[in-house]
């Protein structure tokens, strides 16, 4: 259990005091990664599926990961390998995967609310590995321990979110977690990427880039979510990247010296961030990954009954 969540679906549903339990126990998850021996008995005997709808890199191969650094056992499950070809419903797969008895479904569908669907169909505990444009619970955690991690709190802290906000289920999991732990949030992007009445959720929105990083503590560029998109949202990458795109010059002249970047991954180089900015020493954009194995670590743990045992064994 996470406070009184039995799944993690939506940070929108979590408070301040069950976002940071997840992350303080991540930074003794972090110090498992260190050892030499990456191997803890924490959740021998558990098993864990991860039934992906969509393609992933980082979100997938993190949980498996965090999964068998914690001695469980992992399942890994593809659409196109599967039933699904053939026209079973989303329940139904979930339901004869459950018949296995596992303890954590991880769950990424195309769908918004896709995860919540099947947590009222299942016994065992559900995570959201991102569902369409609503929510990814656990980039949303990483970024949240990324940032304490590297600017000590996000207590009075800046962030500026840039990009296509409309359909990034990061930009929405962030939104909910910054201002829980006390950061103020900025968004910035075209206004045909900003979702209508975001202000009530306490962010300013911006279009102008400089303005929208000028003084922050961070910033989070988001990438063009091109299979969310029906209709084109802007001319073009190339004047998308001149507006809103961050690179070397911009980042010299607009940032403060002691700003960090972050990026939720894949990244299109040349188009959100410069090559020289994506690689630089101001990005943290590969211990987000990191940090991603350690989070899941901890959300694993604290769902599949780990909780009474110990955790650094």
């Amino acid at each position: 259990m996470i406070g009184r969540h039995k799944h993690c679906i939506a940070l929108e549903d979590f408070s301040r005091e069950e976002i940071l339990e997840v992350i303080d126990l991540a930074v003794s998850m972090k110090e498992v990664l260190q050892r030499p021996i990456k191997k803890v008995p924490s959740l021998r005997g558990k098993m864990v599926v991860n039934l992906f709808f969509e393609a992933s890199t980082r979100t997938r191969s993190s949980f498996e990961t965090a999964a068998k650094i914690l001695s469980a056992d992992a399942l890994n499950w593809t659409s196109s390998s599967s039933s699904v070809t053939k026209g079973e419903t989303l329940v139904d797969t979930a339901k004869n995967l459950e018949a296995m008895r596992p303890d954590v479904l991880v769950i990424r569908h195309s769908a918004g609310g896709a995860p919540r669907l099947v947590a009222e169909h299942v016994g065992c505990s559900v995570v959201s590995a991102g569902d369409g444009a609503h929510e990814h619970p656990s980039q949303g955690l990483l970024d949240c321990f990324t940032l304490r991690e590297k600017l000590g709190t996000l207590e009075g802290k800046t962030v500026a979110i840039v990009g296509d906000v409309s359909h990034s289920r990061v930009a929405r999991s962030d939104l909910h977690a910054f201002p829980k732990l006390g950061a103020k949030v900025r968004l910035c992007g075209p206004p045909t990427m900003m979702p209508a009445g975001v202000e009530r959720l306490g962010a300013t929105v911006h279009t102008d880039l400089k303005e929208a990083v000028d003084g922050a503590d961070a910033v989070i560029m988001l990438r063009i979510q091109h299979e969310r998109i029906g209709d084109p949202l802007i001319p073009g990458t190339r004047e998308y990247s001149k507006v809103w795109g961050l690179n070397a010059k911009k980042a010299a002249d607009w940032l403060k010296p002691s700003c960090v970047i972050l990026h939720p991954g894949p990244i299109n180089r040349g188009v959100e961030l410069s090559p020289e900015v994506a690689d630089g020493p101001r990005s943290v954009i590969l211990d987000q990954v990191q940090n991603g194995v350690a989070v899941r670590m901890a959300i694993l743990y604290l769902l599949a009954g780990g909780a009474g045992e110990e955790a650094r064994a």
